[in-house]
C-alpha cells in the first residue's frame, strides 16, 4: 500500500512524504531460473489457445514453418530460425492478424535410416527399419520441441505437422499423382549426384563443396581417320598425332565415349619439335597452344587451323586403345557450347555416364541408353568385367589409370591439383555424377497444359517478394541452371513412389493415377508401412503376376517441398491438408537460412509450380549462418560452439532472443561470450527503464485517474508524441522484418528519450507533487500510455520480460497474457509535429546546459545540478522558446533557478552555485525554505504540495 500523509506526519520524515516508485518487478531478471516457470505457465493457462480465440475473425497471416530435421538436438542456427519466426508471428498477431503458427518436422530420409543402421546393424527387414525409424524420429521431435519451447516460442505445439503423419504421407502420394497426371514425371537414365556411402542419388541441396586433391592429367587420343582430319584442316594429308584433353577425373576415362569441342572456337594442328609416342602432331584450341606447350615443356609450330564446327564427327582412338582389346573403340567429336578456354586444351573428354553435359551431348547425337558405358557400381567399385581396373574403387583406380596411360604412351603430363569438389553433406565424402535409372521431374518437358516447369518457376520468382532483395537473383540463377529434379531415392524410410511397373517392359500400369489414390487411402490409415505390406493382388487382381512394386522412395525434399499442399491444403483446398482449416494457401511468408534457396524454397517452388503454376508463398526471407566473434564457422573441433541450451541455462533465453533481434540477420550472425555480455548490458538498461515505469504507475487507474489530453502538461504530451513516433517507426520495421533497427530504436527511446530526458525531468513532479494532483496524474497518464506502448512493442522480442511486466501492470484477471493484446493505440494529437519541433530545440539547448553544468561540477563548485542556478542569454527565437516555459524552465534543466535573458543573437549559458538554502524534501535550493514555521526545512512548494492546494505547473 502506498504511504499517505496521514500516517507519516507525526514522524515528519520528509522522505516518507515522497511518492516513491513501488513495484514487485525485480531489478534483476534472474532469467535462467525464472523463464522455465513462464513456459510452464503459458502451457498451463493455454496462452496459445487464448491468442487464437482473441484473433478469431481477423485477416489471416501465415508463416509456414520450414521443417527442421528430426535428428539431434537443436543448435544455435535452429534457435535463430525459430526466434525470428516467433518474433514475426507475435508481431503480426499484435498488429491485428490471425497469425496461426503450426510448427513442423521433416521426418523421413537417410540420416534417420543411418542412425538405425548404426544402432541395430544393416540389412534389417524393411518393416523393422520403418518401425524403428518412426520411433526414433518421434523421440527426436520431443527433445527438439522442449528446446524450442524453452526459447519462448509460442506455437501449436500440441498439433505440429510431421511429414511422417499418415495424412501427410497420403497427401504426398496424391501430389505425386497430380504432377504425373500433368506430364512432368518421367523415368530415364541420367547422371545424378551419387553418394557411395549413402548408396543413393542425392538432391542438389544435399551437395556441398570442399577442397580435394586429385590427379590432373593431359591425355592423348590418337587420330583415327587421318584423311578426314586432313580435309577438315584444308590439308592434303597429316602425320600421326592426337587430340589432347585435360581432366581431373582419370577414373572416368574407361567410360569415355566421345570428345567435345566448341563450334565457334579455333583449333590448330601443332607439329612438335620433339615428337611424342602418339606422333608429331597435336590437336588443341588455338588460343591455348602457347600455354599448353609451356606446361608440357615442349615446343612446336602451328601448321593448320580450323573452326570447331569443321571437326564434328571426326573419330579418335580411346587413349587405352593399345593397352587392352576392351578399349579398342573410337571417340567421335561432338560440338558443345559448354566447352571453354578457362583451363585444359579446349577439347573435352566425354563420359556420358558420369557428366551431365556429356550425357546431354551424347544423347543428342543418337546414343541410346543401353549404349552408355557405365562401369561404376553404387558402392564406388568398378564392375569386375572392366578391363585392367575391374573390382577397384574409382579412387584407388586413379593412379592405376595414370600408369596405364603412361605405359600406352597417351600421357602428356601428370600433376596433383587442389580444387573444389562435390561432397555429400552428410558423410563429407566425395560424390560423383553417375548415370542410373531414376524418376525425374522434367524442368523443360512440355506439360499437358501451360508452361514448362522452369518457365513457371521463373515466373513465380518474379511474383515473390524477397528479404533481403538479393535472394531473387540467387534463386533465379538456381532455377535457370538446374537439371531435371531426381525424385527417386533408393532407401527404405521414406514415402514410396507407389508405382506398379511392368516386369518386362518397365511401363507403368495404365491405371497408375487411380492406383496411387487407392494406396494413399491405405497409407492415410496405416502410414507408408501399408505399401510395404500390400499384396499387389489386392489392387491388381489377375494382373499382379505381370507387375512388380517399385522400390524407390521419394526424395525427402519432395516431402518438405509439398507441405504447402499436405499441410496448407494447396490452392482452393486441392488437398485435405493437415491444417488447411486454420491456415491458407499461398503462405504469406517462408523464412529459412540462406542455404534454402537451393533447398526448401526451391523444392516448394517446383512442386507448387507443377501443381498450380504459381509459388506457394508471397514472400521469402533468408537469414545468414551463425559464426563466432572472429567470423569462423561453429565447429566442435575448434571449440567455438555456443549451444542455445547452455545460454538459456546460464544467461536466459531472453538474451538469445535479444541477440537474435539486434543482429542483422541478412549476413552472418556473430556470437561469442563477449558479444552476449554486451547484450546482457543492453537488456539491463531496458529492464531498469521498465522498473521505473512500473513503479510510477502502480497507484494509477486509467479509468479513474487519467487526465484529459488537453489538460496534460506540455512535456507529457511531447512524451506521448515521442512514443507515437517511436512506435510508428518500430512497427514499420516489424512490417519489413527488420528487427535490428527496431531494437536500436527501442533502446534509444529507453536510454535517450526516456532515461536521459523525459524521466529525468519527470522525477521531481512524480515524487514531490501531491499524490492525486493534476501535475502527478498528468505524468502518470503519459507513463501509462508509454509503458503499454513499450511493453507491447517489446513483447515479440523480449517475450518473457514483457509478460512478466504485463502481469505486474494488470495482474491476471483482466489480461491473461500480453500476447492476446494488440499494439497500443496512443492518443491522437493534432499538434504533435509542433510539439516535437519545439521540444527538440529545448532538448538541444538542454544538452548544452548539461555540458556546462558538468564543467562547473568538475571544478568542485557544485555537487548535483540542483545546487546550481542558471542564466541563459539567447537570441529572439530561443528566448521566446525558453521564456514560454516560465518558471517550469528550471525543472527541464533540473536546476534550482533558471532565468532567460534576451540578447541579439547566439546562446550564452552561465552556471553558478545557488546560495539559497536546500529543501530537505525536494533538494531544490530555494529562498522560501522555512517560510512555513511549522516546517522550517522545506520549501514553499513542498509545503503547498503537502498541506495546501499544491504548486502551479503546466509545462514540465
Amino acid at each position: 500500500m502506498r504511504r499517505t500523509l496521514a500516517n507519516i506526519l507525526p514522524s515528519m520524515d520528509y522522505r516518507n512524504t515522497l511518492n516513491l516508485p513501488e513495484s514487485p518487478f525485480p531489478m534483476r531478471g534472474n532469467l535462467a531460473k525464472r523463464e522455465p516457470g513462464w513456459v510452464a505457465e503459458w502451457e498451463e493457462n493455454k496462452v496459445y489457445a487464448a491468442i487464437r480465440a482473441a484473433s478469431k475473425g481477423r485477416p489471416k497471416f501465415v508463416l509456414h514453418d520450414g521443417p527442421p530435421y528430426a535428428n539431434g538436438d537443436i543448435h544455435i542456427g535452429h534457435a535463430v530460425n525459430k526466434i525470428l519466426k516467433d518474433i514475426i508471428v507475435k508481431s503480426r498477431s499484435m498488429a491485428g492478424y490471425d497469425a496461426h503458427y503450426v510448427p513442423g518436422w521433416d521426418c523421413h530420409g537417410m540420416p534417420i535410416e543411418i542412425q538405425i543402421e548404426k544402432k541395430y546393424g544393416k540389412h534389417l527387414p524393411v518393416a523393422e527399419v520403418q518401425a524403428k525409424a518412426r520411433a526414433y524420429a518421434q523421440e527426436q521431435i520431443e527433445r527438439q520441441r522442449q528446446d524450442f519451447k524453452r526459447l519462448g516460442v509460442l506455437a501449436d505445439w500440441d498439433r505440429p505437422y510431421l511429414t511422417m503423419n499418415h495424412s501427410n504421407e497420403a497427401d504426398e502420394l496424391r501430389v505425386l499423382a497430380r504432377i504425373m497426371e500433368k506430364g512432368y514425371v518421367f523415368r530415364g537414365l541420367k547422371p545424378v549426384n551419387w553418394c557411395f556411402d549413402c548408396g543413393s542419388a542425392l538432391a542438389e541441396a544435399e551437395v556441398e563443396y570442399a577442397d580435394r586433391k586429385d590427379p590432373a592429367v593431359f591425355v592423348a587420343f590418337q587420330f583415327g581417320d587421318k584423311t578426314k582430319l586432313a580435309h577438315a584442316f584444308g590439308l592434303t594429308e597429316v602425320e600421326d598425332g592426337a587430340a589432347v584433353i585435360w581432366t581431373t577425373t582419370p577414373w572416368t576415362l574407361p567410360a569415355n565415349q566421345a570428345l567435345n569441342v566448341h563450334p565457334e572456337l579455333n583449333y590448330s594442328l601443332v607439329r612438335l619439335t620433339q615428337p611424342r609416342a602418339t606422333g608429331p602432331l597435336l590437336l588443341l584450341a588455338t588460343d591455348l597452344v602457347a600455354s599448353c606447350l609451356e606446361q608440357w615443356q615442349s615446343s612446336g609450330e602451328i601448321i593448320a587451323t580450323t573452326t570447331g564446327s569443321a571437326l564434328t564427327n571426326l573419330e579418335f582412338k580411346h587413349p587405352l586403345y593399345d593397352a587392352d582389346p576392351g578399349y579398342q573403340r573410337m571417340s567421335p567429336i561432338y560440338l558443345g557450347d559448354y566447352v571453354t578456354l578457362e583451363a585444359g586444351t579446349g577439347v573435352v573428354h566425354s563420359a556420358p555416364a558420369y557428366g551431365v553435359d556429356d550425357f546431354i551431348s551424347c544423347k543428342a547425337h543418337g546414343l541410346a541408353d543401353d549404349q552408355i558405358i557405365s562401369p561404376v557400381m553404387g558402392d564406388g567399385h568398378y564392375v569386375e568385367s572392366l578391363p585392367l581396373f575391374g573390382g577397384l574403387t574409382i579412387w584407388k583406380a586413379n593412379p592405376e589409370i595414370v600408369k596405364a596411360l603412361e605405359n600406352a604412351g597417351s600421357l602428356l603430363k601428370h600433376e596433383s591439383l587442389n580444387h573444389s569438389y562435390m561432397h555429400c553433406w552428410r558423410h563429407k565424402t566425395p560424390i560423383i555424377y553417375r548415370a542410373t535409372s531414376q524418376w525425374f521431374a522434367g524442368m523443360d518437358r512440355q506439360p499437358t497444359e501451360g508452361k514448362t516447369l522452369r518457365e513457371a518457376a521463373l515466373a513465380g520468382i518474379e511474383q515473390t517478394e524477397f528479404y533481403p532483395a538479393w535472394g531473387r537473383a540467387r534463386l533465379h540463377a538456381m532455377i535457370a541452371n538446374r537439371p531435371d529434379w531426381t525424385l527417386s531415392r533408393q532407401r527404405q524410410w521414406g514415402v514410396p513412389m507407389a508405382f506398379f511397373v511392368h516386369k518386362e517392359t518397365g511401363a507403368l500400369h495404365p491405371r497408375t493415377g487411380e492406383l496411387l489414390e487407392l494406396v494413399a487411402q491405405r497409407v492415410e490409415k496405416s502410414g507408408i508401412e501399408a505399401w510395404q505390406s500390400l499384396d499387389p493382388r489386392e489392387l491388381l487382381g489377375d494382373e499382379a503376376d505381370q507387375y512388380e512394386k517399385n522400390r524407390d522412395t521419394l526424395d525427402v525434399w519432395f516431402d518438405s517441398g509439398s507441405t504447402h499442399a499436405t499441410v496448407l491444403g494447396g490452392k482452393n483446398h486441392t488437398f485435405k491438408g493437415s491444417h488447411a482449416d486454420e491456415l491458407k494457401w499461398p503462405a504469406d511468408l517462408y523464412l529459412e537460412g540462406s542455404d534454402q534457396h537451393r533447398g526448401w524454397f526451391h523444392s516448394s517452388l517446383l512442386t507448387s509450380s507443377m501443381l498450380y503454376g504459381a509459388p506457394p508463398y508471397k514472400a521469402l526471407l533468408t537469414h545468414g549462418f551463425v559464426v563466432d566473434g572472429a567470423g569462423r564457422k561453429m565447429s566442435k573441433s575448434v571449440g567455438n560452439v555456443i549451444a542455445p541450451q547452455k545460454v538459456s541455462d546460464s544467461l536466459g533465453a531472453e538474451i538469445l532472443r535479444l541477440w537474435t533481434a539486434s543482429t542483422d540477420y541478412s549476413g552472418e550472425l556473430s556470437i561469442s561470450d563477449e558479444i552476449l555480455k554486451r547484450v546482457v548490458e543492453g537488456y539491463r538498461r531496458i529492464r531498469n527503464t521498465l522498473k521505473f515505469l512500473l513503479g510510477n504507475v502502480s497507484d494509477f487507474d486509467i479509468r479513474a485517474d487519467a487526465v484529459p489530453l488537453d489538460q496534460m502538461f506540455e512535456i507529457d504530451r511531447y512524451a506521448l508524441a515521442m512514443a507515437e513516433q517511436m512506435q510508428r517507426e518500430t512497427l514499420a520495421n516489424f512490417k519489413r522484418y527488420e528487427f535490428h533497427p527496431a531494437v536500436a530504436r527501442l533502446q534509444i527511446f529507453c536510454s535517450e528519450d526516456l532515461g536521459a530526458f523525459y524521466l529525468d525531468v519527470l522525477k521531481d513532479r512524480l515524487y514531490t507533487a501531491g499524490q492525486n494532483s493534476v501535475a502527478r496524474r498528468s505524468a502518470q497518464t503519459a507513463l501509462y500510455h508509454i509503458t503499454h506502448t513499450l511493453l507491447k512493442l517489446m513483447a515479440p522480442i523480449l517475450s518473457f520480460t514483457a509478460e512478466e511486466a504485463w502481469k505486474d501492470l494488470h495482474g491476471t484477471a483482466d489480461a491473461p497474457s500480453i500476447f492476446t493484446e494488440l499494439f497500443h493505440a496512443l492518443p491522437d494529437q493534432v499538434d504533435a509535429g509542433v510539439l516535437a519541433e519545439k521540444w527538440q530545440r529545448l532538448r538541444e539547448i538542454r544538452a548544452d546546459v548539461m555540458r556546462k553544468i558538468e564543467d562547473v561540477r568538475g571544478t568542485g563548485e557544485i555537487g548535483s545540478s540542483l545546487a546550481a542556478e542558471l542564466d541563459i542569454h539567447a537570441g529572439e527565437d530561443d528566448y521566446n522558446l525558453l521564456a514560454s516555459l516560465e518558471d517550469d524552465l528550471r525543472f527541464v534543466f533540473i536546476v534550482s533557478r533558471a532565468t532567460v535573458h534576451r540578447q541579439p543573437e547566439g546562446l550564452r549559458i552561465q552556471v553558478a552555485p545557488c546560495a539559497a538554502q536546500k529543501c530537505e524534501r525536494c533538494w531544490h535550493h530555494r529562498n522560501d525554505v522555512g517560510s512555513n514555521p511549522d516546517h522550517p526545512t522545506i520549501c514553499g512548494r513542498c509545503a503547498s504540495n503537502l498541506f495546501g492546494k499544491g504548486e502551479l505547473r503546466q509545462y514540465a
